[in-house]
């Protein structure tokens, strides 16, 4: 059965703006072109997309997937039964942390004690140091700034921090609608969004003009801050990274 883009838009989730721009960059060609001008997808590009989506969800980027399946002994079934290794293991760090949500749910309620180390089961603070030394050994950050970071937030409450994923999340909404809309990073109403992504920063950390402007090429380099970006718009990262770089040549030090 062939698709057309709307009915694969429909049948995968990936909107037809993103069909569009993987055709575009040579990622998921369909299987031809009507003389209408239509794209027709069949089964080979299903299974095609799917393995884009699966490398997306796994936080690779755009340019690493095409060159992973662009390659000659690209195999389906081997990339599978890879995929499948990877999101088990995932699979059972979530289940961990959901029973440490019921925990807390049960104890908050008075229906369970819970030891203060079971509080944190399922978290990975491993992790947040791999990101602190990837921030500090790239120079993006010192560890004094970072300790400075910390000193911050030491005494935020839980009202703080929905203050500032609200914000941050409303931030995310707007950027994502001036793509939409067809806007360029150095219009005037894309600087005002990157005026308040810079205060929003500064909750945390006060960049000057180069750490302002190495942070946008963080969010475009770093595979899980690419796929976070991603997971809101394709062209989101590269755009943010050069409204921020628009932004801070003009108004920072």
């Amino acid at each position: 059965m062939a698709y057309t883009v709307k009915k694969l838009a429909k049948l995968s989730g990936v909107s037809i703006r993103t069909l569009h721009f993987y055709d575009e960059i040579g990622l998921l060609k369909p299987a031809r072109y009507g003389d209408n001008g239509y794209r027709y997808y069949e089964e080979e590009q299903l299974l095609l997309l799917q393995q884009v989506l699966f490398f997306r969800e796994l936080g690779f980027q755009l340019n690493d997937i095409q060159r992973i399946l662009g390659s000659d002994d690209f195999d389906k079934i081997q990339a599978l039964n890879s995929h499948r290794h990877i999101l088990k293991a995932s699979l059972e760090r979530t289940d961990k942390l959901l029973r440490t949500i019921d925990k807390t749910i049960a104890h908050l309620k008075g229906n369970l004690t819970m030891r203060d180390e079971e509080l944190f089961q399922g978290f990975d603070p491993v992790k947040q140091k791999e990101y602190e030394k990837y921030l500090i050994d790239s120079g993006r950050v010192t560890q004094e700034e970072i300790d400075k970071g910390r000193e911050r937030i030491k005494d935020w409450k839980k009202e703080d921090w929905e203050t500032i994923k609200r914000e941050g999340e409303e931030g995310h909404r707007l950027f994502v609608a001036a793509i939409n809309a067809g806007q360029a990073p150095a219009d005037d109403e894309v600087q005002k969004l990157v005026r308040r992504h810079y205060d929003w920063v500064k909750r945390f950390w006060v960049p000057d003009r180069e750490k302002y402007i190495g942070l946008g090429r963080l969010y475009c380099e770093h595979t899980e801050f690419r796929k976070y970006f991603d997971d809101y718009h394709l062209e989101y990262a590269e755009f943010l990274a050069e409204a921020m770089r628009v932004f801070a040549e003009r108004e920072l030090i």
